[in-house]
């Protein structure tokens, strides 16, 4: 058995996977954000490492297996942010997540000074520089925390933090170093970046970098005891969270597709390479395996069904399976919804790709008197799968077909619908925790069990179901509809933001 942590924004989970990749057990505990001014998002971080110690011994004190069966762990979570600890690997404030905005003033202002600061920084990194990532995050402690970095040694992320707990080594992976921002080509952190983002004396604090199938240590004693792993048990470096549900899909060959259809919609294409086009947009993940994502996110994910139940179907809500439900009101109304088209840039942050607006908000368009609620409803499913389309002709498409993973992955009606709308073939992995198994197969290759990780995705990847697409005009009118929706919602139409 390999065990595979995943660290979550609002939820922890661990998973068990045999030798051939199959998940056999899981474990979760949700996690709660600290009250924080309007921007900020901070959590307990001692909350989780309470919590990761708690699902683990779900796992292996509660019987589902032996702590001697396992061979390896592995840990994966959000990316970024910024968890400071001082000599002694104690926590100096409340760690500082990816979905932070504080750094905002404080971008601006280098910004004026320095227009072309967000080019130069994808420059090297091939990202859109978050607020959230680590850099921006340091420089804002730098102005107004200084005698917290003052005792700091290092500034980890979330599952660079609870490695460290289970084992007393200090690492980070490839994925957080490029994304810090830093240089995607290197895989490393970058000395230019620091200098953009003045913070070029804070980098003694920056954690040693070291690839994700790497052994990281071993179980401590102390550990073992908060846990009921074995002392000793070997535990790999791990990489982040969208990496890992690359290679949890079993998606490493150059042209392979992952949509991530979660709380947001990440979609990425796969290349032996660092991809720097379309230049200023999206995201370049490191992934393990000299591996490379070119990715387009959609803030707003199954976030959308959440919102279609609650406005549209709150009737719903007390049924055994209302997300079941609101599929089958979807599926009563025809491919294109009528003429209704719904933008799903449904979130306070607007869009990112595939353009940046943070102003951009969703909406229905082409309302007319006979449309009812089921049309609604499939407008929401289509406005995603619409979405989900408009992000791959941004990076230019996809050699192969999508492997589909996340909540709405569970949705026949919608992954067909996928299938559909962007002309791919739809697959759906075997197994539910793609971000566990892609660093339980981290751990697997760090103990030697498989020569690769490209040795590994493949050895263990199995396919639940398939859809392969159908044509149908529909939805290629609807798709028009949406791309003007989108310019109107983006003000390129109207002006108006």
């Amino acid at each position: 058995m390999y065990l595979g942590l995943d660290v979550g924004t609002s939820v922890i989970k661990a998973a068990l996977f045999d030798d051939r990749g199959r998940q056999r057990y899981e474990a979760s505990e949700r996690l709660r954000l600290r009250a924080a001014p309007i921007g900020w998002s901070e959590i307990d971080g001692e909350d989780v490492w309470t919590a990761a110690a708690r699902v683990i011994r779900a796992l292996v004190a509660g019987g589902a297996v032996s702590a001697g069966q396992i061979r390896g762990v592995g840990i994966t979570g959000v990316m970024v942010g910024a968890w400071l600890v001082d000599a002694a690997g104690g926590l100096l404030r409340p760690p500082i997540l990816w979905n932070d905005a504080r750094a905002q003033a404080l971008v601006d202002s280098l910004r004026q000074e320095r227009p072309d600061l967000i080019s130069r920084v994808f420059a090297h990194s091939g990202s859109v520089m978050q607020l959230g990532c680590t850099l921006p995050v340091l420089a804002w402690l730098k102005e107004n925390e200084p005698e917290v970095l003052g005792r700091a040694r290092h500034v980890l992320c979330a599952k660079d933090f609870v490695r460290y707990r289970l084992t007393g080594e200090i690492a980070t992976d490839e994925s957080e170093a490029a994304m810090a921002p830093g240089s995607a080509v290197t895989r490393d952190f970058h000395p230019d970046q620091l200098r953009l983002l003045g913070v070029e004396d804070l980098a003694h604090l920056l954690p040693p970098v070291r690839r994700s199938e790497d052994l990281a240590g071993r179980i401590t004693a102390a550990a073992s005891d908060a846990t009921g792993l074995a002392v000793g048990t070997p535990v790999a470096i791990g990489t982040g969270d969208a990496s890992a549900c690359v290679v949890g899909a079993g998606a490493l060959t150059p042209g392979d597709a992952v949509t991530v259809l979660g709380t947001t919609c990440i979609n990425g294409v796969v290349f032996d390479h660092a991809v720097y086009e379309p230049r200023d947009l999206g995201l370049l993940f490191i992934v393990p395996g000299r591996r490379w994502m070119k990715t387009m996110v959609n803030v707003a994910g199954t976030t959308v069904l959440d919102w279609a139940l609650s406005t549209l179907c709150p009737d719903l809500s007390g049924g055994s399976d209302p997300y079941e439900a609101l599929g089958e009101i979807a599926a009563g109304a025809a491919a294109g919804a009528e003429g209704v088209v719904f933008v799903p840039y449904l979130s306070a942050s607007g869009v990112i790709a595939p353009r940046i607006e943070p102003r951009a908000r969703a909406g229905f368009l082409g309302l007319a008197p006979q449309h009812g609620r089921s049309q609604l409803v499939r407008a929401v499913y289509e406005g995603m799968a619409y979405a989900i389309r408009d992000c791959y002709e941004a990076i230019g498409g996809t050699a192969g077909c999508i492997r589909l993973t996340g909540g709405g992955a569970r949705s026949a009606f919608w992954s067909q619908m996928i299938a559909d709308v962007t002309g791919y073939r739809v697959e759906i992995p075997e197994g539910t925790q793609f971000g566990a198994k892609g660093v339980a197969l981290c751990a697997a290759v760090a103990v030697g069990d498989f020569a690769s990780l490209a040795e590994a995705a493949e050895a263990t990847y199995a396919l639940s179901r398939a859809y392969d697409p159908a044509t149908n005009p529909a939805y290629d009118e609807g798709f028009a509809r949406f791309k003007t929706g989108s310019d109107a919602a983006l003000g390129v139409l109207t002006g108006v933001a």
